[in-house]
């Protein structure tokens, strides 16, 4: 097993790895709107907030030496499921291989993010 970290990804705001890669496939933490050179949220809206959730999940999977060809899976959070649509016009730019995906509105996330991405990657 190995542990990939980035700096060029917010750093962990827990007891857990940014992402853990063993036989070939990526297990990437939830990614929510960080930006990591100011350890904060700085959007306010659901597109910002989803841009830069995609940013961070890019910049971990190069960590890998892998790209957004390489998701096999995400799990997708929004404090809000009306915020479905304008998610995903952001999302789609993004995960253009289309991979299999779940999306589900919750109670709360961390730091009041709107939206939270996790993934799944193979080489």
């Amino acid at each position: 097993m190995k542990i990939i970290e980035t700096k060029k990804a917010p750093a962990a705001v827990g007891p857990y790895s940014q992402a853990v890669e063993i036989n070939g496939f990526l297990y990437a933490s939830g990614q929510i709107a960080i930006v990591p050179e100011v350890g904060e949220i700085v959007s306010s809206d659901i597109e910002g907030q989803a841009e830069q959730c995609c940013k961070n999940i890019g910049e971990i999977l190069s960590a890998a030496g892998m790209d957004f060809s390489n998701v096999v899976k995400t799990t997708c959070f929004l404090a809000d499921i009306a915020d479905f649509k304008k998610f995903n016009a952001v999302y789609e730019k993004y995960f253009v291989s289309k991979p299999a995906r779940s999306c589900v509105a919750v109670k709360d996330l961390p730091l009041g993010a709107l939206c939270e991405i996790e993934i799944i990657s193979a080489k």
